[in-house]
């Protein structure tokens, strides 16, 4: 039996099975009973594997976030017991975890102002937690897309980034609830169960499965790259740490900083042309014919997060899973000659938000990546008649 404990395929295969009874509602106790070996030999690793087979085998987000909860609770006694280095000061993990252990003292409070019917400083303290966006942002734009590069069985980060977009939603109604109910309420204790549901759970994903394989996968260097990338986008309920990076010179940029670039209608220099694509108010993004990023700009008022991690992320995996068709659908639709631009506008943060979506085609029309331009238009809705004279 030592010899199946130890092989990872059938240890794999036994959680798969046991997953699957979950799923399909069989007694979970007699499914434990069945599997109890594998389980308690369970690694970070399998968990991973077990739910990567799980989506190839067609197993929707939807059903796996629906008894993933579940799953965690029989295996967390077990995959506590695995044996990781945990990060020092300076580690990008290092302050992902601490992170943690701030939301969870608010989580305290929050349980505590309950506790004690204080409607304020539940109200004070709930607040808060939105605050914490940073901290999913940073595993979204920076983490992941270095995972997608080193990990072939990347695929349960996407069911991560779709627990993320409950744990925003929840927020969202919780504070429509107190706004309308001004008080305690059914559905604010419920919302507020619901969520402490959501965000433990996060944080048992990202310590005992995520971030144990992360810490054994990804190199120094990468790790500082992240580091870098991470003050650009900001911490959650931490200061911002003081590291010092030690990262090798981008020698081939450094050579390119005099070249022109040179076309019929003129010419610029690689530092010109950086300065105006940023100076531009608006948000450019460059997906190649291979689905593949290749550039964004940076503006001074950037209004969705970017870093350099997504440069060669697939655009199919820099949206959470509920969302992704409808670029694919796009993408799709350019590729084939079907169309030739995609639009949308909405309201965000107090923001009217235009996006609009070009296939880039070369001379002989063929296709050669998509161009998404995304821009603040609030302030240009509310032009009317005309501005002929400076008026500074």
């Amino acid at each position: 039996m030592s010899e199946f404990i130890q092989n990872r395929e059938k240890r794999v295969k036994a959680l798969l099975s046991f997953s699957k009874g979950i799923i399909n509602g069989e007694d979970g106790l007699m499914l434990v009973n069945r599997h109890k070996e594998a389980l308690e030999n369970i690694t970070p690793y399998d968990m991973i594997e077990m739910e990567d087979r799980q989506i190839k085998a067609g197993i929707t987000t939807v059903v796996i976030k629906r008894h993933i909860e579940k799953i965690m609770n029989v295996i967390y006694s077990y995959l506590k017991q695995y044996d990781w280095k945990k990060p020092q000061k300076g580690h990008p993990l290092f302050y992902l975890m601490l992170e943690n252990r701030e939301l969870e003292k608010i989580m305290d409070t929050i349980k505590k102002s309950l506790k004690e019917n204080d409607f304020s400083n539940f109200k004070l303290q709930i607040s808060k937690l939105s605050q914490f966006e940073n901290h999913y942002v940073r595993k979204e734009n920076i983490l992941f897309p270095y995972l997608e590069k080193i990990w072939e069985n990347y695929s349960p980060l996407k069911v991560m980034w779709s627990l993320h977009d409950d744990i925003r939603k929840k927020w969202k109604e919780i504070a429509e609830h107190i706004e309308a109910d001004n008080d305690f309420t059914a559905r604010i204790h419920k919302d507020v169960g619901e969520l402490f549901f959501l965000m433990f759970g996060m944080v048992f994903k990202e310590e005992l499965v995520v971030f144990p394989i992360a810490s054994e996968t990804v190199s120094d260097e990468d790790w500082a790259g992240m580091q870098k990338q991470s003050a650009e986008i900001g911490y959650s309920f931490i200061e911002k740490p003081d590291v010092k990076f030690s990262i090798k010179p981008d020698i081939v940029a450094d050579k390119l900083t005099d070249l022109f670039f040179k076309v019929e209608t003129g010419e610029l220099s690689k530092s010109q042309l950086e300065i105006m694509l940023d100076t531009l108010p608006l948000d450019i993004t460059f997906v190649n014919e291979n689905d593949e990023v290749r550039y964004f700009s940076n503006p001074k008022d950037r209004f969705f997060p970017r870093s350099p991690a997504i440069i060669g992320r697939k655009v199919q995996n820099c949206h959470p899973p509920e969302s992704v068709h409808i670029v694919e659908k796009i993408v799709a639709a350019f590729k084939n000659g079907e169309k030739d631009s995609a639009e949308f506008w909405f309201q965000m943060m107090g923001k009217f938000i235009y996006i609009r979506y070009f296939a880039m085609r070369n001379e002989a029309g063929e296709y050669r990546g998509t161009l998404e331009v995304s821009q603040d238009i609030t302030e240009i809705r509310k032009l009317d008649g005309s501005q002929k004279l400076l008026d500074w």
